[in-house]
Parts: structure tokens; C-alpha cells; sequence
């Protein structure tokens, strides 16, 4: 650690011990799915993941949610920890990040009525038979044979970890899984001696707790994680959960508490889970300043510490948590998946080379929905830290000259990656600002932190000595002029809206943003992409006119509008939409539009209604790919006679949506993918 991350961050980089395990710093990587497990045991793709951002300066990493029963698989890529090959998958990931000068705990966890029971063939358990989505079955409402079973399974699973040597273990007893359903009045309706009142829904936790630390022993860190607010009708709240946090740790020795919120439900609740973008950045700080303040009431100095968790971006903002004095260690779960190196780089007063961690939860909240390994859409190698590391540590063998065609998103990152791997890279860009579609989204309030990621891709050009020419439209023989040894396309799609009956033509999202005052007081948005894009559009159209002075319809003729956003973010948008009156429609679309009258269609039914005060409607489609070079390209390369030296026929790479409209998810993967190929 440098004397500039000291100076700067004194409270970030001060040492701290959770109960025996000691560790250099106050960031943890909080334990978070990836779906990297292989039949159901740890694998080398989580190594190289850990591995990467202990090495990157994280002071403890905590292992994702690790099953201690065959109930609580749910599918093969979560991960157990009571098959016996699973110790030494541990032993050789705890080895690894400590290694790196990091610490390894692991959480230990059953689902209860999460799983899907058709990957183990077994029904869901649960302290009652109440289904968590209306989508999924009722659980078993397990017996005390059953709680007994799974107390000791927790204790077994822990016991193993210690053993492969990891440093410390977290109880998890949040998020709405097994021991927080049966500590839950929303969930539990029991009349056992593990239901009804407070004490007894608390009871299958307490023995658990009491089971786990029997069988590790005081010489190993142990630790909980709770939810400090359901955010759930009828469910627990802060007031409950200080009473409950203090009961647990007045009982049972704990050396943390890991103070997160929400429960796993088919609600809002979900979307405060991982909060993204639309969320303020300390919309939660309130929770574990009031249960720390509970501790200090009725423990004082031997109250455990409190370690925090949920949108902090940066170094900066961990550190102005930290120095109120009140929380011990913050978490940055997303910040690490977007740049595993944030501690060292603020440690080094690098933190201008960050990849920001925007929270658009699309390469990570949106794969875990589609129960697909994670990735990021900042940064593109993550969970793929063995294949692709730093560009600067795969240098290329032959420095080539690239001409990069397109400054969006896609462009921007293959120029960087590839100048980074040390070749001679030229950007061309034919408007007059980089950022292609995402520059337009930037504008909109919600979505506005896909600027941040713009500006650091901006600045990674710069950084790796790029040459960006603005205002530059290029052309097959412009190109083939240059004599490049590769050629990547980024020229992105063109917007279309769509032509209806009627003569009226709906806008795009481009048009719709850039003369807002135009749109009028009536606005329909007819969804048939379901695209984030479109999400964010119809949220902004109705928060960017005055109170009142602007209504929105969106109609959905899929039936579900915004159905690409995922379950994660989801619920708090459609949430938002109902406090800000916008009408949806679903099963409709627009039969006719004059540019005065609308006349809508009733899919189920077939029946036509008109509405006479429609302003205006916007109807995105997919956009065309502009690929109309690629294809001059190719026909000026054919009709070449051979020879004439390597750059005579240059490399092609199309990224983007240039190839196939999508998002900047895509892109930038895509860019990046070709960065490294060249």
C-alpha cells in the first residue's frame, strides 16, 4: 500500500480482527452467486475469480452461499459443502486467496423455499407451506426431524470448511432464506414450538448459531448475516431485527454482524436486494447504523462489529461510511465484479483507472435471473480472470496498426484493449462525441450513471495513447487507405420507429429524447422490444414533465412490458411506475395512428378502441444494422488481386450492434472480445 491510499483513506486501509482472524484492511468482497460451480462443488473458475481480487487488495472474501443439505441444492451450479470432494476444492481456493494476503470465510446457507426441487428431485422445505412467487409451489413445512437434520448439516458443513482452511464462517440469516422464513411473521405460521411468538420463531436460528460455533470452536472468526428490514407486508422490520440481533449475539459468541436487507420474494422487496441505479446510493445506510446502535445499547464494548453492504461504487464512499465511526467493515460486492483490482488502484491513488460499477445489473443480477455464470457489462473478464487477464500481461508478440470504426460503447472498448496489449491503435468516430446510443441514455436521470462508465471508458482511450478522430466518417476506401493490419466495426444500428395504418409513424427513442417539450401531454409508448432501454424511456417520460402535466400509456402487446429488465430490478421499476400514474396496457397495440387520432387493438379479444387525445406515440423497433461498410469492405477486399503484404487484407471484426441490435452488454463484451483477438 502506498502513502496516498493511507493519506486518503485512513479508515478504508486500518487493519481490524473479526474474533482470531486478522485482516489488513476494512473492504470485504460479500459473498454474492456466480453460478461458477460444477456439479454442484467449488471449481477452478471460482479460483481464478477469488484469486484475482484478493490479489486486487480485498482485506476478506467471503464464499458465495454454500449448501449444507441435498434439499437445498436447487440446480448443479450451487455449490455444497458436505460432499467430501468438496474439501479439497476449498482447501485449494482458501490457499489461493490467502496467498494474495486475504482472508477467506465461507457462508453456509439453506434456501428453504428458494429452490426449484426438480434439479435434486425433492420438494422445496420451508417453515411453512407458503410460496415465495406466485410461479412457485408451496414447500414442505419441514418437521422438527427435519430442523434437527438441517442444524446439524450447518454445523457438519462448517466443520468441513474449517478444516480445508478457510479462516472464519457467516451464518446466513437473511435474504429471506431457511432461518429468516422461520424467523419471519410474514412467512412463518406455525403453531410449534418453532412458531408464533418472537422466542420460538427464533429458535431454529439460536440452535443453529449455538450448533455451528460448538463445533468450531473460539479459535475461528463466526459471524451472521441478517436482513435489518424485510421490506416485506406483514414482515420483520428494523425495531424487530435490533431486538432479534441482540438476542442472537447475547446468546451465542459472534465475532460480526453483517448487516444486509430484503427478502428473497415476488415483490419489492426483491429489488432492494441489489439495488440498482434508480436507488439513491444510501438509501440503506440506515439499517446498520440502527442495529450498531442497538449492539452498543445493550452490549457496549463487547457488542460484535457491524459490517455494511449494498451500493458503494467506490473507495471514497466506503470511506465516508467508515469514518462515522459506527460501521466496522463495508462490502463491495459489484464494485469487485466490475474492477477486482478498486482496493489496490485507490491504495496506489489510481483510482481514475477504475472500472466503475454502474449498477445496471445486467451482467450480474440479469445472468443469475437466467441462472446463467455471471459477468459484468464494465468489465467483460469477469469470471474469465484465468483467460483474460490484464491486456498488459498478454502483451502481443507483433505490434499491428487497428482502425477502429465507431466510438460507442463497443468501439471504445476494443480501441483500449487492444492499444493496451501494445498495439497501434486509431479511433474513428463520426459524430462529434463518443458514446454512441449510451449517450443518449446518460440523459436520462435513472440511467444517468451509464455516464460514469462512458466518461472511464473515455478516459481508458486516453490512458493507452489511442488516437481518436471525431467528426471523421469513414468509408471502404478511407480505410483501405490507411493500409490497417485489422479493422473493427462498431457502427452501431439505426433507430427505426414504426410506419401505421393511418399515416402517422411512431417515434424512436432518439427522436422522443432529443425534443421532450414536443412529446405533448398524452404519450404512448408501445413496448414490443421490452428492451432496459425502453424501460428506462417510458420512466423518464413520466417524471420529466411537470406533476400533471403529462400522461403515459404504454401499451404491451407481449402482454408484459420492460420483460427483458430482470426480476431483480423489476419490481421496483414497475413499483415506480405505479407512483408516477403511468397506465399500462397489456395485450394492446396500436391498430391505427393519424398524428391525432389513436385507435388501439385488444389483442385477447380482437376488439379496436379510439382515443382522440394522444399527443404523441413512440414505437421503437430492433433497428437495422448498420453494416452497409462491413459489406463494402468485404466486396473492396474481393475484388483485390492476392498479394501485396498482410495489410492488403485486413483483419474484419464486427462488434456490436452493428452485427445485431442488443445492448451495450453485448458491445462491450464483444469489443473487448475482439481487443484480445487481434
Amino acid at each position: 500500500m502506498s502513502a496516498a491510499g493511507e493519506t486518503a483513506y485512513p479508515h478504508v486501509f486500518r487493519p481490524i480482527a473479526l474474533g482470531p482472524a486478522r485482516l489488513r484492511n476494512r473492504i470485504f468482497v460479500p459473498a454474492h452467486t456466480t453460478n461458477f460451480g460444477e456439479d454442484n462443488l467449488p471449481s477452478d473458475r471460482h479460483l481464478a475469480y477469488h484469486r484475482a481480487r484478493a490479489a486486487g487488495g480485498a482485506g476478506l472474501i467471503i464464499f458465495e452461499g454454500i449448501r449444507v443439505h441435498r434439499s437445498s441444492l436447487g440446480r448443479k451450479q450451487g455449490v455444497n459443502g458436505y460432499e467430501p470432494a468438496a474439501v479439497p476444492a476449498f482447501a485449494r481456493i482458501a490457499r489461493a486467496v490467502q496467498a494474495e494476503g486475504a482472508r477467506l470465510f465461507g457462508q453456509i446457507i439453506h434456501l428453504g423455499r428458494h429452490i426449484d426441487g426438480n434439479y435434486a428431485r425433492t420438494p422445496s422445505w420451508g417453515a411453512s407451506p407458503v410460496a415465495w412467487t406466485a410461479l412457485a409451489p408451496p414447500p414442505h413445512p419441514m418437521t422438527e426431524e427435519d430442523i434437527a437434520a438441517v442444524v446439524e448439516a450447518h454445523a457438519e458443513v462448517a466443520r468441513n470448511l474449517i478444516g480445508a482452511g478457510l479462516d472464519g464462517i457467516e451464518l446466513q440469516i437473511a435474504h429471506g432464506h431457511l432461518l429468516q422464513q422461520f424467523l419471519s411473521p410474514a412467512v412463518n405460521q406455525r403453531s410449534d414450538g418453532y412458531g408464533g411468538g418472537e422466542e420460538n420463531r427464533l429458535r431454529f436460528a439460536l440452535e443453529t448459531l449455538a450448533a455451528v460455533r460448538a463445533a468450531v470452536g473460539d479459535s475461528v472468526a463466526l459471524g451472521i448475516r441478517v436482513s435489518a428490514d424485510e421490506f416485506l407486508p406483514g414482515g420483520l422490520g428494523l425495531a424487530d431485527m435490533q431486538r432479534i440481533v441482540v438476542r442472537l449475539c447475547q446468546a451465542v459468541a459472534v465475532d460480526f454482524v453483517n448487516v444486509s436487507h430484503s427478502a428473497y420474494h415476488g415483490s419489492y422487496t426483491i429489488s432492494t436486494q441489489m439495488a440498482d441505479m434508480a436507488f439513491a446510493r444510501d438509501s440503506f445506510h440506515h439499517l446498520p447504523r440502527g442495529i450498531a446502535d442497538a449492539l452498543a445499547g445493550a452490549m457496549g464494548k463487547a457488542a460484535p462489529p457491524v459490517l455494511n453492504v449494498c451500493r458503494y461504487r467506490s473507495v471514497a464512499e466506503a470511506e465516508a461510511m467508515l469514518a462515522e465511526g459506527k460501521v466496522a467493515m463495508v462490502g463491495m460486492a459489484r464494485a469487485h465484479i466490475a474492477d477486482p483490482a478498486i482496493l489496490r488502484k485507490a491504495a496506489e491513488g489510481r483510482e481514475a483507472e477504475q472500472r466503475p460499477c454502474i449498477a445496471c445489473n445486467q451482467g450480474c443480477a440479469g445472468f443469475l435471473a437466467q441462472n446463467l455464470a455471471i459477468t459484468c457489462l464494465s468489465n467483460p473478464a469477469a469470471g474469465r480472470e484465468a483467460e483474460w487477464p490484464e491486456p498488459e500481461a498478454a502483451p502481443v508478440r507483433e505490434r499491428k496498426r487497428v482502425l477502429v470504426v465507431g466510438g460507442g460503447p463497443g468501439g471504445m472498448e476494443a480501441a483500449a484493449i487492444a492499444a493496451r496489449r501494445g498495439h497501434d491503435v486509431t479511433l474513428w468516430e463520426a459524430s462529434d462525441h463518443l458514446g454512441g446510443a449510451l449517450a443518449w441514455a446518460a440523459r436520462m436521470p435513472l440511467r444517468r450513471d451509464f455516464a460514469l462508465l462512458l466518461e472511464a471508458q473515455e478516459a481508458a482511450l486516453g490512458r493507452a495513447g489511442v488516437a481518436v478522430r471525431l467528426g471523421h466518417r469513414a468509408s471502404a476506401q478511407a480505410i483501405l487507405a490507411e493500409a490497417p493490419d485489422a479493422v473493427v466495426l462498431a457502427t452501431g444500428a439505426a433507430a427505426e420507429g414504426a410506419a401505421f395504418p393511418g399515416g402517422g409513424r411512431g417515434l424512436t427513442m432518439t427522436e422522443a429524447l432529443a425534443d421532450p417539450a414536443a412529446l405533448g401531454a398524452h404519450v404512448v409508448v408501445q413496448d414490443a422490444i421490452g428492451s432496459w432501454a425502453i424501460a428506462g424511456l417510458i420512466e423518464w417520460l413520466a417524471e420529466s414533465a411537470p406533476a400533471g402535466a403529462r400522461r403515459v400509456t404504454v401499451l404491451a402487446p407481449t402482454g408484459t412490458p420492460g420483460w427483458q429488465v430482470n426480476v431483480y430490478s423489476g419490481f421496483a421499476w414497475r413499483h415506480r411506475l405505479r407512483e408516477k400514474r403511468v397506465r399500462i396496457r397489456a395485450l394492446a397495440a396500436v391498430h391505427a395512428w393519424d398524428g391525432r387520432a389513436l385507435t388501439i387493438t385488444d389483442l385477447s379479444t380482437g376488439e379496436t378502441e379510439r382515443w382522440e387525445d394522444v399527443s404523441a406515440v413512440i414505437a421503437p423497433g430492433h433497428g437495422l444494422p448498420q453494416d452497409a461498410l462491413y459489406r463494402d469492405l468485404r466486396r473492396a477486399l474481393a475484388a483485390r488481386p492476392g498479394g501485396g503484404g498482410a495489410n492488403a487484407r485486413p483483419a474484419l471484426h464486427l462488434v456490436g450492434d452493428c452485427a445485431s441490435p442488443r445492448s451495450a452488454l453485448e458491445a462491450i463484451y464483444e469489443g473487448h472480445e475482439a481487443g484480445r483477438e487481434i
